[in-house]
C-alpha cells in the first residue's frame, strides 16, 4: 500500500495514522458530516446569540497551538474561517488525544460546540464533539512562501484556492458576472440553447480549429471555434431571441488575452440590428459589473501597471473603424484602394508586413498595433470594410460601398465584443463563402470553410437579425482586476512539464 510513497515520510506517516484509525474501528473517511452553520455565519450571528450551540465543518488550515491543555486551530469553509478550541476538560482525556494525535493540517473535520469569545476578542466554537471527516496525505501550503514560479500556481490551481481566499474570489466574481448576464437576458425574453461543440465543419469565425475524428461516423470532425452558425439556425427556426454560454476552441497563440479554450456568449435577436445590439451590449456589461462590484467604475491597470478608472455605464462612445485607423495609425484604407500600396503604407508606419498579407489582415494587425491599446474607456468600433476577417457573415452598410454594419466593443485596451447587422441575403452569403474558400484555398488557415448546409438553411429565410459575441474571460478581467486571462480561468492549458 505504501510503495508510490516510499521516498515520502510525511505520507507514510499519516498513511501510517489511516491504517491505525481503520484498526480502531474509525473511518477516515465516513460517509456523512454534521453541520449546522458555515464559518461566516456562525460569526455573524454572535452579537446577537452568544453561546449558540452550531456544528462547523472544514479544514484545518494553518498549524495547532497547543497551550497545555488547551489547543486552537482554524477551521476554513466556503464562507472563510472560524477559530475552534479543543479542551481536554471538556472533551475528556481520550477525545482530546485523538484530536492531537489524528487530525493534522488539511484534514476535513467538524467540530460541535458553543460559540464564545477569547480574552483577545476572536469568536471560537469550543469543541464538546470532534470528527475527523476526511484525512489529508498531504498538507496544503498556508501561503506561498517562495513561490515565485506563476506557473506552479496555475497547475495546482486547487492549492492557489487553499491558500489565497482573494483568487477564490475571482472565481466567486466569475460566477456571478454570468449569473446576471443569464438573468438579464431572460428578462428580455432570450432563450438559453446548446449548440453542438464538435461539428462537422469549424465555422462563424476567423480561426484555425482543432480537428479530430469521429470512429461512428467514420468522419472528420472540429471542435467549435465559435458559436454563430448553428444559433441562426434557430433563428430561421423561429426561436426569435436566442443565446448561448459555452466553451469556443481556437488552435492559436496564447497571450494575457488569448486562449485555445475560451468562453463566449453569443445571442441573435430578430428584427434588431447592430446599434440594437450596441445598446443591448453596454446595458449588459454594465449589469454585470453592478452584480459583481455593485458600481459601473472598475479600477483597471495597464500592462505597464499604469491605474485609471473605467466608467461602464451607457452610453459608450461609437468611433468608425476608419476614423480610428486614421487616427491613431495615420492611414486611410480608402486612399489606398490597392492592396499592395496599402502594405506599403503600414511597412512605413513600422508594422511588419509580409507581403502574402490579405488587405483584411493588414487592417486587423493596424488595429491590433496601433488603436486597441488606446481604446481604455468603453468604446464601440462601428462600420468595418467587407474584407476585414470575421465580417464574412455580416449585412453590407447602405450607402457605404465595402463597408458592412459590424462594431467591436473595447474596454480596457482589449477587444471584448464583436457584432453584426447579420446577412441574411443566401445569394450573398454564397458569394462570401465562395471567396473565403478561394483564401483558405491559396493558404489562408482562418479563412471560413462553405458551409452548404447553412447557406440552404438561410434559403428558407431568415428574418432582419443582429447578433453579438462577447468574450465572457476578457469582461471578467475587466470586472476583477486581472491583467492576464489565465488568471479567470479556472484551469488554464500549459505546456507538458514532459
Amino acid at each position: 500500500m505504501f510503495e508510490p510513497y516510499v521516498e515520502d515520510r510525511l505520507i507514510r506517516q499519516r498513511l501510517e495514522k489511516v491504517e491505525e484509525l481503520r484498526r480502531q474501528g474509525i473511518d477516515p473517511y465516513p460517509i456523512r458530516a454534521r453541520r449546522s452553520h458555515l464559518a461566516a455565519e456562525a460569526l455573524a450571528r454572535f452579537d446577537e446569540h452568544p453561546g449558540e450551540h452550531v456544528c462547523v465543518a472544514g479544514r484545518l488550515v494553518g498549524g495547532k497551538r497547543v497551550k497545555g491543555g488547551q489547543s486552537f486551530v482554524h477551521l476554513l469553509d466556503d464562507s472563510g474561517r472560524i477559530q475552534v478550541s479543543f479542551r481536554r476538560d471538556i472533551l475528556g482525556e481520550e477525545r482530546y488525544r485523538f484530536f492531537l494525535d489524528f487530525i493534522d493540517p488539511g484534514d476535513f473535520f467538524s467540530a460541535c460546540g458553543e460559540t464564545f469569545r477569547t480574552r483577545t476578542g476572536e469568536v471560537t466554537v469550543q469543541a464538546r464533539e470532534v470528527t475527523l471527516l476526511a484525512k489529508a496525505l498531504r498538507e496544503p501550503p498556508d501561503k506561498w512562501h517562495g513561490l515565485t514560479d506563476p506557473e506552479k500556481r496555475l497547475r495546482r490551481r486547487y492549492l492557489d484556492l487553499i491558500a489565497n481566499p482573494e483568487v477564490r474570489a475571482v472565481f466567486i466574481q466569475r460566477a456571478r458576472a454570468i449569473q446576471a448576464l443569464r438573468t438579464m437576458l431572460y428578462e428580455r425574453g432570450f432563450v438559453e440553447v446548446e449548440t453542438p461543440v464538435l461539428q462537422p465543419l469549424a465555422g462563424g469565425g476567423a480561426a484555425r480549429p482543432f480537428g479530430t475524428y469521429s470512429n461512428a461516423l467514420e468522419q472528420p470532425l472540429f471542435l467549435r471555434i465559435a458559436l454563430e452558425l448553428y444559433l441562426k439556425r434557430c433563428i430561421i427556426g423561429g426561436i426569435e431571441r436566442v443565446f448561448e454560454i459555452g466553451k469556443n476552441f481556437r488552435n492559436e497563440g496564447i497571450s494575457f488575452k488569448h486562449h485555445p479554450e475560451f468562453t463566449m456568449l453569443e445571442l441573435y435577436q430578430a428584427y434588431a440590428d447592430y446599434q440594437d445590439i450596441m445598446r443591448l451590449t453596454e446595458v449588459l456589461v454594465a449589469g454585470m459589473a453592478e452584480a459583481v462590484r455593485g458600481t459601473t467604475r472598475v479600477q483597471w491597470v495597464d500592462k505597464e501597471g499604469a491605474p485609471t478608472e473605467i466608467e461602464l455605464a451607457p452610453p459608450w462612445r461609437r468611433m468608425a473603424l476608419r476614423e480610428a485607423l486614421i487616427e491613431y495609425a495615420r492611414i486611410d484604407y480608402r486612399e489606398h484602394p490597392d492592396d499592395a500600396e496599402l502594405r506599403a503604407m503600414a511597412r512605413e508606419r513600422g508594422l511588419p508586413v509580409e507581403s502574402s498579407w490579405s488587405r483584411g489582415k493588414v487592417l486587423d494587425e493596424l488595429l491590433t498595433v496601433f488603436v486597441e491599446p488606446k481604446l481604455v474607456q468603453p468604446t464601440f468600433l462601428i462600420d468595418y470594410p467587407v474584407e476585414y476577417p470575421g465580417s464574412t457573415l455580416a449585412k453590407p452598410k447602405p450607402g457605404s460601398p465595402g463597408e458592412v454594419e459590424r462594431f467591436e466593443a473595447f474596454v480596457g485596451g482589449m477587444e471584448i465584443a464583436n457584432a453584426f447587422s447579420e446577412l441574411n441575403d443566401p445569394v450573398e452569403q454564397r458569394l462570401r463563402f465562395e471567396e473565403q474558400a478561394r483564401l483558405k484555398a491559396a493558404g489562408d488557415e482562418e479563412a471560413q470553410p462553405y458551409d452548404e448546409d447553412f447557406v440552404e438553411a438561410m434559403e428558407y429565410g431568415m428574418p432582419p437579425t443582429g447578433g453579438m459575441g462577447m468574450g465572457i474571460d476578457r469582461v471578467v478581467m475587466l470586472l476583477t482586476g486581472q491583467t492576464s486571462i489565465r488568471d479567470v480561468i479556472l484551469f488554464p492549458q500549459l505546456r507538458s512539464r514532459d
